[in-house]
């Protein structure tokens, strides 16, 4: 036996060899004839088909995770921001956490005496790495100064939030640690920007509302137990949530920002200035036959209405008006009467005579104060242009600020007209606010004209430009509600340089203001008649005159 072992161990690892050997044969002849002889016969080609020839179900099984701009064509796409928020997330988050700290700790402080706990803090707080995304953003326009915004918003995160309790109980104090782990958000809130204000950041109020309900999902771990692995917790957890939030953010209801002083960002009145135009001495001629016809035009600084202007004095050198004005000031503080007296000319540009100009803050308000003033060609003083003496104006100024109780009133909205309207009438404010998509003939230099009841205003001219904006407010003074009256707007451009075309009409419209009586207020964009694709923005507000007591 000792002989024969070794033996039986040579011969089997040699067979085993050749066994092996002989196996990878007739394994890889087999293989290759079944390969090259035999086709499948219950294998189809398969259907290739472009994306746009899917169904909407087969197109979900295929990407479950489309973009929002990819579904649908009204969201636009927010790869910038998402970069912007993954290079600033690591400081986002640092800032973040220290701001809910802050709010959270002064809330904290006066809850937890009423539950007799020691003190409630925490023990880390940090967002994680990952940020949330955007998957796409719709953007609302409207007529109203306002903007509204609806960002899809997905954040699946790995925050770390460890509070940490100490309470006393039975002589005995306990620390329990509650963790918040990996922590996921897909939300569709609507942010609104208004009223939108000519003051930095340029909104007053920012209102947020959800469209949907949220949907989160995170985990909580108590002394390092998983309390979410409780059968029934985790569903009970997530639908209280949902419902907590829904029922304080879900659409129409809103969460509201505040950011600026309505009353200051909107720029209100907050007083009126009445001007007094007395009369003007040794004014300079101006005309070949040694005469002047004057004129005063008055301007606040800082308002975008039409200026005030005086008569004519036909050939007169030391004019006497008397003619009074009302002004309404927005910011006393920082606005100025500008005075400018101009030549008036039958034909071509009227030449100005001289200038000058009144900083409110130099008045006292309820004082009347007369002011003799020289004109000067700039209005520096200092400046050697002013050497040259070009008579002077004199006016009576007097600043009525409005009343403290007044002053919280909305005055763009005010339901009733000012004190000393007609008795049953009241007062029906025109704005023009823009016109789009205007073309000329021969050139497009626009403003608007208003015509109602042969009294006639008009706005400012906007050289070279299709989509003006003027944003100017008119009034008419009437003895009765306009109910089957018409408003004629109709908008014109002007150019000296055109000798057979200075003037051609882009358009117009007749607007019937029934609706403005009954409804108090309007804001349309209306197509201009006789305009190939013009539009003209218009807003009118009925003040109706406040009954008789």
């Amino acid at each position: 036996m000792g002989l024969w072992s070794p033996l039986l161990r040579i011969f089997s690892v040699i067979f085993g060899f050749v066994g092996f050997g002989l196996g990878i044969t007739i394994g890889l002849t087999v293989g290759y004839y079944l390969f090259i002889y035999f086709q499948p016969c219950d294998v189809k080609d398969p259907d290739i088909r472009p994306l746009a020839e899917q169904d909407s179900d087969k197109l979900q099984r295929l990407l479950p995770e489309i973009p929002l701009w990819v579904k649908n064509p009204d969201y636009d796409r927010m790869d910038w921001l998402n970069k912007f928020i993954a290079q600033m997330w690591p400081y986002l988050d640092k800032a973040i956490c220290k701001t809910a700290k802050d709010i959270a700790a002064p809330i904290i402080a006066e809850q937890i005496p009423k539950y007799k706990i020691d003190s409630v803090e925490f023990e880390k707080l940090t967002l994680g790495s990952l940020p949330p995304t955007f998957q796409g953003m719709k953007v609302y326009v409207t007529d109203e100064k306002e903007l509204i915004m609806e960002p899809s918003l997905k954040w699946a995160g790995n925050p770390n939030i460890m509070i940490g309790v100490k309470a006393f109980g039975l002589k005995a104090t306990a620390q329990d640690i509650f963790q918040v782990l990996d922590l996921q958000v897909f939300a569709s809130p609507r942010i609104t920007f208004k009223p939108l204000v000519p003051s930095f950041p340029c909104f007053a109020n920012i209102y947020v509302s959800l469209m949907e309900k949220p949907h989160v999902d995170f985990g909580l771990k108590l002394l390092g137990a998983d309390l979410m692995s409780i059968p029934g917790l985790y569903r009970f957890v997530q639908e209280l949530i949902k419902d907590q939030v829904a029922n304080m953010y879900l659409w129409p209801r809103t969460l509201e920002v505040p950011i600026l002083d309505p009353t200051k960002a909107l720029r209100k009145p907050v007083g009126i200035l009445h001007v007094k135009v007395v009369r003007a001495m040794k004014l300079k001629k101006k005309d070949l036959l040694g005469a002047s016809d004057p004129y005063v035009k008055l301007k606040l600084t800082e308002d975008k209405t039409p200026s005030k202007k005086t008569t004519v004095k036909h050939k007169n050198l030391n004019p006497e008006w008397n003619e009074e004005f009302n002004l309404t000031v927005r910011d006393p503080q920082t606005q100025t009467l500008e005075i400018n007296v101009y030549d008036w000319e039958q034909v071509g540009k009227h030449d100005k005579m001289g200038l000058n100009a009144v900083p409110l803050k130099d008045l006292t308000p309820d004082e009347p104060k007369e002011f003799t003033l020289d004109l000067l060609k700039v209005i520096d003083p200092n400046d050697p242009q002013n050497e040259k003496s070009r008579g002077q104006v004199v006016v009576e100024l007097t600043y009525k600020a409005f009343k403290e109780e007044d002053l919280g009133k909305d005055f763009e909205d005010e339901q009733q007209a000012p004190a000393g309207t007609p008795a049953g009438g009241g007062v029906l404010v025109v704005i023009l606010h823009e016109a789009q998509d205007l073309e000329g003939k021969h050139h497009t230099n626009p403003y608007a004209r208003v015509i109602f009841k042969g009294e006639e205003k008009k706005t400012k001219t906007i050289k070279k430009n299709r989509d003006p904006r003027w944003d100017e407010q008119f009034q008419f003074v009437l003895e009765e509600p306009p109910t089957n009256d018409k408003l004629h707007v109709e908008v014109y451009s002007t150019s000296a340089r055109s000798l057979l075309h200075q003037k051609e009409s882009l358009g117009y419209i007749d607007i019937s203001l029934s609706d403005v009586v009954n409804n108090k207020r309007i804001n349309e964009k209306y197509n201009l008649i006789d305009s190939k694709n013009g539009r003209i923005l218009v807003e009118l507000l009925w003040r109706a005159a406040p009954p008789k007591s």
